[in-house]
């Protein structure tokens, strides 16, 4: 008798672990894992990558201020949550992010400075963003671009003296900062 529970109880725990993965919403965007070594480190994103163009529909949408609102918290990407991997503690703006795996989302201003938000809660669709897990919050460098981004393009990159930058591109703007790795 002991087994029979012992295995109803291992068989629900099963099902009980796959209903966030069931309830979960379908993926509308493609998907990327990009990765680059900086100064030592290994970061890694994944985020959605949704395109200007309405899924399924012909219909060119405004993205910064309308499809992305002004002042308010956006996921960074489409569908699930945007991830960032560090495995060295990074230093932004004089704030230190240690070592590990952080949700990323940003909040996007008109006028004024944008900021990008490092997140401990883990997992999960994209929205509702839950603000009350913020590690830290950084303020982003908003610039224009000479050629239209269609497709939400996050980069790595490494910086002009040392360091690196996170990059974020879509529409006609490009959001930025820069990071050091601490040894």
């Amino acid at each position: 008798m002991k087994k029979i529970a012992l295995t109803l109880f291992v068989i629900a725990i099963a099902l009980a672990s796959t209903l966030p993965v069931r309830a979960q919403e379908k993926r509308v965007s493609p998907h990327e894992t990009i990765s680059a070594r900086i100064s030592g480190d290994r970061l890694t994103l994944t985020y959605g990558r949704p395109y200007i163009v309405k899924p399924g529909t012909t219909e060119v949408r405004k993205v910064w201020g309308n499809l992305v609102p002004y002042g308010e918290p956006w996921r960074l990407g489409a569908d699930e949550a945007t991830q960032l991997v560090t495995q060295k503690p990074l230093e932004i703006q004089g704030k230190t992010i240690p070592a590990g795996a952080y949700t990323l989302y940003m909040i996007p201003q008109e006028k004024g400075t944008s900021q990008l938000a490092f997140s401990t809660q883990l997992g999960g669709w994209g929205i509702p963003v839950d603000q009350s897990h913020d590690l830290v919050r950084v303020d982003l460098e908003k610039t224009p671009l000479d050629k239209t981004v269609d497709q939400f393009t996050m980069a790595i990159a490494k910086g002009e003296s040392g360091g690196g930058e996170l990059k974020m591109m879509w529409e006609n703007t490009q959001f930025s900062v820069p990071f050091t790795v601490q040894k």
